[in-house]
């Protein structure tokens, strides 16, 4: 097992524990949920404090190219190790050109393939969404089960990566590390806090719109970062991150 792939594993343990800890919450302590309401984030801290910090510091690190391992000389944060390639290709220090021309009437054949598909899964979503914000707003649930529902879906994500993610049905991308929408998770976790209004749940939400921008900006301006066949660090036989749950190590030889 890869380092970056154990790293995950524990990142999933971690988040499962986070989402027990906050049914915990609900079941003997809900009026810890107060957080959600308007100003509250500044009256008093709360573990709540430290996970918004926890999200945003991920969110963070989908913003800036973050120092690879065995990269001395490119990226911005040398204090953290390694982030997977499959959420930092938008950035020119883990572009890889290929020593071919570029094909681009192929790359741009792949860019709107890959982009109708994406979209598809954005409507899917949106209607999911949307589902939650009537039950929202008919009293189904409230505020708190905005949270939870959102902690779900941030165990969800690495179930994902790690076992099986429904949305390759949709993307038809081999793995993580050349899926089209690997940044999305973010926006796709907290949208359904965008009903809680309040700055914890706004402010997730704004700086997981921010994360979703950029990536949608670099697919635009520098579609040749997300295509295997025009950035050699995507390819199978240059994989360190060994996310892909269907490894084959004949495609390393």
């Amino acid at each position: 097992m890869s380092k970056i792939r154990k790293r995950y594993v524990y990142r999933l343990v971690g988040r499962i524990m986070v989402f027990l800890c906050c049914i915990f919450v609900c079941v003997f302590a809900p009026q810890e949920y107060a957080i959600l309401e308007g100003l509250n984030f500044f009256k008093k801290l709360s573990p709540f404090h430290l996970l918004w910090l926890i999200w945003c510091v991920d969110m963070f690190l989908q913003l800036v190219p973050v120092k690879s391992s065995g990269d001395h000389t490119v990226g911005t944060i040398a204090m953290f190790d390694k982030v997977a390639l499959g959420s930092q290709k938008l950035f020119a220090n883990r572009f890889r050109p290929m020593l071919e021309k570029i094909n681009y009437p192929a790359l741009r054949s792949y860019v709107i393939s890959t982009t109708k598909a994406a979209y598809k899964v954005y409507i899917l979503w949106g209607a999911l969404v949307a589902v939650i914000g009537i039950l929202y707003f008919n009293g189904a649930i409230d505020k708190m089960w905005l949270f939870m529902i959102a902690v779900f879906f941030y165990v969800c994500d690495l179930i994902c990566v790690l076992i099986w993610c429904p949305f390759r049905l949709i993307m038809k991308n081999k793995c993580c590390t050349t899926c089209r929408i690997f940044n999305w998770d973010h926006l796709m976790m907290f949208s359904p806090l965008i009903f809680a209004g309040g700055f914890y749940a706004l402010s997730l939400v704004a700086m997981s719109f921010a994360v979703w921008l950029v990536w949608e900006l670099c697919v635009m301006l520098y579609p040749e970062r997300f295509w295997e066949m025009t950035n050699v660090a995507l390819q199978c036989s240059e994989c360190t991150d060994k996310l892909c749950t269907q490894y084959c190590q004949k495609l390393r030889r």
